[in-house]
């Protein structure tokens, strides 16, 4: 009874969120506590809420502090010169716009936030895309998978989630999957390297020393700086379909700050260039420490968030306005953490867990069963696109790690496991972030689906076989 009633509280949960009847965080709460009073323990109900509360405390705490450390080292502008750079890099040469997209995409991840991620991207590389006339859904399909390998990082939420749902911690979980996912994002580039290769094929070999991104009637605008022609100011283009035309001599200089976009505005009051190398400096210590484990990483963003405030915002109107900015992300994220801990505190409390992964023992070949790792990150890349991550990682994780933890698997390789599906998961349609990435880059969804959803699943089962070959899943 209790294996039903296990199923049938994940399928309600599964059904109503996918069809947006409730949100997550609702359905996270009410469902369970629902079905808590249907196996007749509805008295224990507030146990099991604060003793999953309780385990989860560390994790919220580094979700709420990283996003406010990486929220605001946006703010204060560590990340300008590095988009700046991607740009002068990508010139007008097919190839390298590919793979600096897939660069950019991945530095500016690490504020662990999808749409933020999509609306820089779109917003450097979008007009270069457009200007060459370059295939937007390359665009869009590499950006989400860089984007889906850097997901995993703690911050970002799949690892919280795995860390939450198996009541582990998180660092264990993703600092031995490091290699396994170097493997995943060298992977994407070398695949941007492969799909630029083919966007110059397509369109010919262009050579332009300054990067054009729009003209204006007769007039060309300018962004990105550099040396241009042999006359330093005059940008030359060549080769490919209209090779052997020149730019027009006159040429509007206003934009040569590099930074004519819309994700981070070169004017915003938030800027701090005197303490830039003091962000960068901290940036890296942080996560060097978090890679060596010196503190725990909860008590390291909470350090480094209250120090970026304090020393970029030494007037306390202004943190206060930069924890606002950045509140809506914060508590979305720490919400569904706590509201977590209704789910996986019923499914766990009530025995509805164990019976569940009983039956799936009992039902998975027995020569599988010391394989649930393999098994477990095969299934991350259907289950996770179809699904969203609060219901695979709340509902299906556990079940699949008691049932491999019954064959000798460990939870923390079931959790690296159920991570390898990530980068395809990014360009599932439940996921809103990915509505932000086509509707800028002004792409059909289905489009983007079909030429991403081949390469994403691939980038995922390379994940896979990294985790594999190193010994980690």
């Amino acid at each position: 009874m209790l294996t039903i009633l296990g199923f049938a509280m994940i399928a309600t949960f599964l059904v109503l969120i996918m069809l947006k009847k409730m949100s997550p965080i609702a359905a996270l709460v009410l469902i369970p506590a629902l079905f808590c009073v249907f196996v007749g323990k509805g008295a224990k109900l507030g146990d099991y809420v604060i003793d999953g509360v309780t385990s989860l405390a560390p994790t919220a705490a580094m979700l709420m502090f990283a996003i406010v450390y990486f929220g605001v080292m946006i703010d204060v502008g560590l990340f300008d010169p590095i988009v700046r750079g991607i740009l002068k890099f990508c010139k007008a040469d097919p190839l390298r716009i590919v793979v600096g997209t897939a660069l950019l995409a991945a530095i500016v991840s690490l504020d662990g936030d999808g749409s933020t991620t999509f609306m820089i991207t779109v917003s450097a590389m979008y007009p270069l895309y457009k200007r060459l006339k370059m295939s937007l859904v390359v665009m869009t399909g590499v950006a989400a998978m860089a984007n889906g390998v850097m997901n995993t990082l703690p911050w970002g939420g799949p690892t919280a989630r795995a860390a939450t749902a198996l009541k582990l911690d998180a660092s264990d979980i993703f600092v031995p999957m490091i290699p396994a996912l170097a493997v995943g994002l060298l992977f994407v580039i070398a695949l941007s390297y492969v799909l630029g290769r083919r966007e110059r094929a397509r369109l010919g070999t262009l050579t332009l020393d300054e990067v054009l991104v729009e003209e204006k009637e007769t007039e060309t605008v300018l962004v990105g700086a550099g040396a241009g022609g042999p006359d330093g100011k005059t940008p030359v283009r060549t080769g490919g379909s209209g090779s052997g035309t020149d730019a027009p001599d006159e040429i509007d200089h206003a934009d040569e700050d590099d930074d004519d976009f819309q994700g981070l505005d070169p004017q915003r009051a938030t800027l701090r260039p005197r303490l830039y190398w003091f962000n960068a400096l901290l940036t890296v210590t942080l996560l060097t420490s978090m890679i060596m484990e010196w503190l725990p990483i909860p008590v390291l963003f909470l350090l480094g968030a209250a120090l970026a405030l304090s020393v970029n915002f030494p007037h306390i109107p202004d943190q206060k306005a930069r924890l606002a900015a950045h509140a809506d992300n914060v508590l979305n994220v720490s919400g569904m953490v706590f509201a977590a801990a209704v789910f996986t505190g019923v499914l766990q409390g009530t025995g509805m867990v164990d019976h569940m992964a009983t039956w799936m023992v009992d039902v998975i070949p027995a020569g599988m069963g010391p394989h649930m790792a393999l098994v477990t990150g095969v299934l991350s890349l259907p289950l996770t696109y179809f699904m969203s991550n609060d219901g695979f990682y709340f509902g299906v994780l556990p079940v699949l790690a008691e049932a491999g933890a019954a064959h000798g698997v460990s939870p923390l390789e079931m959790a690296r496991a159920s991570l390898v599906g990530q980068p395809l998961h990014m360009s599932s349609p439940l996921v809103p972030a990915v509505y932000v990435l086509v509707g800028m880059a002004k792409v059909e969804f289905g489009d983007h689906t079909k030429f991403v959803v081949k390469w994403a699943a691939l980038t995922s089962l390379v994940i896979l076989g990294a985790g594999i070959l190193f010994g980690i899943i």
